[in-house]
């Protein structure tokens, strides 16, 4: 069985849940992945590192300032590669990031053992529609964070684009990316966020409420943008159409997104309608959506100054569930594409759609106390993770 030196920004236990379910499928197709990460606190995907032979490098609590002018986050995940390989050769190295470390590391050990290079990108810099890609706000010095920010965004593409240059192949995560990417690289392939099928797959589960849920951050409102949905309910509430006894929002996040919530639902009046359970285990995530009745996506419009490409994981989880899948603002892209191809739900472009859907879907929980949804099946299969753990082994077979 040939082994694949994976190394990546992030690996479960905390959030990374790409590389996490590759190394779960991938042995499946004949390869052994061996993962080389920075430690990274969480336990949200403790599930995903059973069996799989991880390197940890502890992270220093002065990493990302030192990184920024001296690469040195990026050389201490590099000799622990280089170790890792002395003790287990591998045939080819994976790179996945979502903005540029450890490309680096990935690039120059690729290019000293003449092993071929993939790169996988979950998320490019020019996607956002500000600084939502910094790890933390910057504190305001008198404009000087702007300059400091220019300077980490322009050293962190030169680093990308010079991994990319060299790379056998690159993976990412929706057209728009593949189109943005192929600038640099011609061998780009396209390899979805998917769902679990041992994890995610549809019950019918009556509820005592009808629940709008949402599951993840919120960066900015400029990145996902919940105002439709709460002007929709306000007017319905307004109408006597809801009340909060029956008609709650669900939002499992963490603390700073519930700042950005609790601020927007007290301009449109609808704190009265929320719910704030907080994070989750991934492994809860199934039991919450199906124990839901609309799935709520928070996007916005794309444009060249806002959010592009999002296809966020938490998509196709609700894909796979069956529920009426709700997205506001509507991207006008790839993801209310994905949307209308997979006959899914419902990409809103104004306040009366999110009020004529939501209303539906309210009655038909009156009478039959559930929701469902009938997409298209097999365009859903098509997102699986088993399918993409095969993609993902052809394409560094290069077979694809």
């Amino acid at each position: 069985m040939k082994s694949v030196l994976i190394l990546c920004d992030l690996f479960p236990p905390a959030f990374g849940p790409r590389m996490g379910y590759l190394c779960k499928y991938l042995a499946g197709e004949g390869w052994t992945p061996v993962v080389v990460t920075e430690q990274v606190p969480g336990d949200t995907f403790d599930f995903l590192r059973e069996g799989v032979d991880v390197t940890y490098v502890p992270a220093s609590r002065m990493a990302s300032l030192t990184d920024v002018f001296f690469g040195r986050k990026t050389a201490r995940l590099e000799r622990a590669a280089e170790r890792k390989l002395a003790e287990r050769p591998c045939d080819v190295v994976l790179c996945s990031t979502y903005r540029e470390f450890p490309l680096d590391a990935a690039r120059r050990i690729a290019r000293r053992h003449r092993l071929p290079l993939v790169v996988d990108l979950r998320d490019i810099i020019e996607q956002y529609a500000g600084d939502e890609y910094l790890s933390h706000p910057l504190p305001r010095l008198f404009g000087v964070e702007r300059i400091v920010a220019r300077l980490f965004r322009a050293r962190s593409l030169a680093i990308r684009n010079r991994a990319l240059e060299e790379a056998k192949a690159v993976t990412t995560i929706s057209p728009w990316h593949v189109e943005v990417l192929r600038q640099r690289n011609p061998h780009v392939h396209l390899i979805y966020n998917g769902y679990d099928p041992e994890l995610f797959a549809p019950r019918t589960v009556r509820t005592p409420q009808f629940r709008v849920t949402y599951t993840g951050r919120l960066l900015s409102t400029a990145m996902r943008n919940p105002e439709l949905l709460l002007r929709a309910v306000a007017r319905l509430a307004a109408e006597g159409e809801i009340t909060p006894e029956t008609f709650r929002i669900r939002w499992f996040t963490d603390a700073a997104s519930r700042r950005i919530i609790e601020q927007e639902a007290e301009r449109y009046d609808c704190a009265p309608f929320m719910d704030y359970p907080g994070m989750v285990p991934a492994t809860a995530v199934p039991d919450v959506l199906n124990e839901s009745s609309v799935l709520l996506l928070l996007t916005n419009r794309a444009a060249p100054d806002g959010p592009q490409g999002i296809m966020t994981t938490k998509f196709f989880e609700a894909l796979a569930v069956e529920k009426p899948i709700l997205c506001v603002r509507g991207d006008e892209g790839c993801l209310e594409q994905t949307i209308a191809e997979t006959r899914s739900g419902l990409s809103a472009h104004n306040e009366e759609e999110v009020h004529r859907f939501l209303l539906h879907h309210y009655r038909r929980w009156q009478t039959d106390g559930f929701t469902s949804a009938d997409p298209d099946r097999a365009a859903v299969r098509r997102f699986s993770r088993r399918a993409q753990a095969g993609q993902f082994a052809r394409i560094i077979e290069g077979r694809e």
